[in-house]
């Protein structure tokens, strides 16, 4: 203890920090280990020597949860999750997803040998029960998710198939004796699926329209279907979505609003005020022309503009455009994907139920919840974040089961709002409050133009975290950087990311785990795989515990240097049964 009554940190440790500050300021204040006790509490020295040490922008204010740069110090030096201390080796196959419940007494796992294992999460981790789903013609188990009072698991999975299947399932689990309840067909399978309340859960399911247009259709699935009285609905579309050029809706997930309980973030600053502006936010409901901008994209063959106000439907702007190409007046020619989009483009003008005005969370709709999934406009590598609110009337499956409520001219719906990132997105994750949302992606060159939706733009190996506030639809802070990837667009994949209280950790293809600060924008720990880690995982009730899952088949525990000196001190020390044995004797 110091005369500030507060812990020491080890001289050890403090020696190893000496040597990050410069040798004319050790030798003019005379920093050495034994002296340091006397200026332990030195607010200007600790300040000084997190500056240094964590190499953070000087412009970056202190935590302003934190008492004394002393604490904020250590906080960071000794809270990080990034001693190894089990691994637990049950899986015998890539295992692509980790989750936990919400009271952090349990933790799901999702493997490609096909099998979801739930684990109890004590001081010492043990498996408590393992699903094989190959008896349901699964391929692998991709992604599971606990409800809100942990009663029920979602899982889900892919179907064995060809190579280029698109099919899933999403299978229910009760965690009160492990029995199957329910399944639920979901396609694309990287929907994943999710929970919006305790009972009901999204899936997906694709429609093809033409060669590289289609129709997303998200389903609100009850998950005691084959429980529920033959009278009552199991199953009620949500939404109705148009894709083009090839894109489609994948990786939903459910922001509730009513959870937005922490003060804002202090991320804007001034240096990093100019990089906002990297990925547009379009919001669709309003009549900001600024807001409706689009990104530049090749220009569209000359054809003849539907005037805006002149009184013009869509499909008499459809039928002129069709006679058009008959007579010859459209150059230069279209190629056939050009043609296939643009009369997508025409016909759901007229066909699309306006977006949702007010979309931002206010007092009188703090309940609102947030639909959010990965889209795209351009091409099929997911480019765009959309969000689309759901309405009370819609959080439950009574009421029209097939959307009757539509007029006939509101064939789908659109989105509410739009997040361009001009890179392929490899996940997404929200904060504990659900305020943040952190995304993943590998940003495509500066400028670059895509002609064909078939052929995407290279992607980067250096991966971007983007964080959005989804209070105001901006972005917030400058990207986080330190982890690669390294597949190309065809064979890119969802690398799984998880948001504390105060970290956000991240898996990636170059064998580690990544953990940064959620305040100071920097990166603070990697952790060793074997190969590719594929998720991470707080635990939601104590952030200095986290879980990386890899392709090298092993779960890693991993603890805060605090958690350990704790854990150890409590342990008993083994008796020396000996010594005590030969003191009996001279008695």
């Amino acid at each position: 203890m110091d005369a500030g009554g507060g812990p020491l940190l080890p001289d050890s440790v403090l020696f190893e920090i000496f040597l990050y500050l410069d040798h004319a300021d050790v030798l003019s204040v005379g920093l050495v280990c034994q002296q340091w006790r006397a200026v332990a509490r030195d607010e200007f020295l600790w300040k000084e020597l997190f500056y240094r040490y964590y190499r953070v922008s000087r412009d970056v204010p202190r935590h302003p949860a934190a008492v004394s740069w002393y604490d904020e110090f250590q906080r960071l030096y000794d809270t990080i999750p990034c001693i190894e201390v089990q691994a637990l080796k049950e899986h015998n196959d890539q295992v692509l997803h980790l989750s936990f419940s919400h009271s952090g007494c349990l933790f799901a796992s999702c493997s490609k040998d096909c099998t979801v294992k739930i684990w109890s999460n004590e001081l010492d981790i043990s498996l408590q029960h393992s699903s094989n789903m190959r008896p349901y013609n699964w391929s692998y188990t991709q992604f599971s998710q606990f409800n809100s009072d942990d009663s029920l698991l979602l899982v889900s999975g892919v179907f064995v198939g060809p190579h280029n299947s698109s099919s899933g399932e999403i299978a229910v689990i009760s965690m009160e004796n492990f029995t199957l309840l329910s399944r639920v067909r979901n396609k694309p399978y990287d929907v994943f699926g999710c929970w919006l309340n305790e009972t009901n859960l999204i899936s997906g399911n694709l429609h093809r329209i033409g060669r590289i247009t289609s129709c997303s259709v998200l389903w609100l699935n009850n998950a005691f279907q084959g429980v529920e009285s033959e009278n009552v609905n199991v199953v009620k579309r949500l939404f109705k979505i148009q894709n083009l050029n090839a894109s489609t809706i994948r990786t939903v997930m459910v922001a509730d609003c009513s959870r937005y309980d922490s003060p804002d973030l202090l991320l804007d600053y001034e240096e990093q005020l100019a990089a906002s502006s990297t990925c547009p936010v379009f919001d669709l409901g309003s009549d900001s022309e600024e807001e409706e901008a689009k990104p530049k994209q090749t220009p569209e063959p000359a054809v003849q503009e539907l005037p805006d106000d002149g009184g013009v439907t869509a499909e008499d702007g459809l039928q002129q455009f069709f006679d058009d190409i008959m007579e010859g007046r459209v150059r230069p020619a279209m190629t056939e994907t050009e043609l296939e989009t643009k009369v997508a483009e025409l016909f759901i003008r007229n066909r699309t139920k306006p977006p949702e005005v007010n979309l931002l969370p206010t007092e009188s709709n703090s309940k609102t919840k947030y639909l959010i999934f990965t889209t795209g406009c351009l091409t099929y590598s997911p480019h765009q974040i959309g969000i689309k609110r759901i309405l009370p009337h819609q959080m439950t499956t009574a009421g029209p089961v097939l959307g009757e409520e539509r007029r006939s001219d509101e064939f789908f719906d659109s989105l509410d709002h739009v997040i361009d990132i001009h890179g392929h997105i490899i996940g997404m994750g929200l904060s504990p409050d659900h305020r943040y949302l952190y995304v993943n992606s590998r940003a495509w060159p500066r400028d670059c133009v895509i002609s064909d939706p078939m052929q995407p733009p290279p992607i980067a190996e250096e991966i971007d975290l983007h964080v959005f506030d989804l209070k105001t639809m901006k972005e917030v802070k400058r990207a986080l950087r330190a982890h690669r990837a390294y597949t190309p667009n065809e064979e890119c994949f969802f690398i799984f990311l998880d948001v504390s209280r105060d970290f956000v950790a991240s898996g990636a293809e170059d064998r580690h785990g990544y953990i940064w600060d959620r305040h100071y924008n920097i990166c603070l720990a990697k952790l060793q795989h074997d190969n590719v880690v594929n998720s991470v995982a707080f635990s939601p009730v104590e952030q200095e515990l986290l879980l990386t899952a890899s392709d090298d088949t092993t779960i890693k525990v991993w603890r805060s240097p605090r958690t350990v000196r704790i854990q150890q001190a409590r342990k008993p020390r083994p008796r020396k049964l000996l010594f005590s044995w030969l003191m009996n004797q001279k008695s």
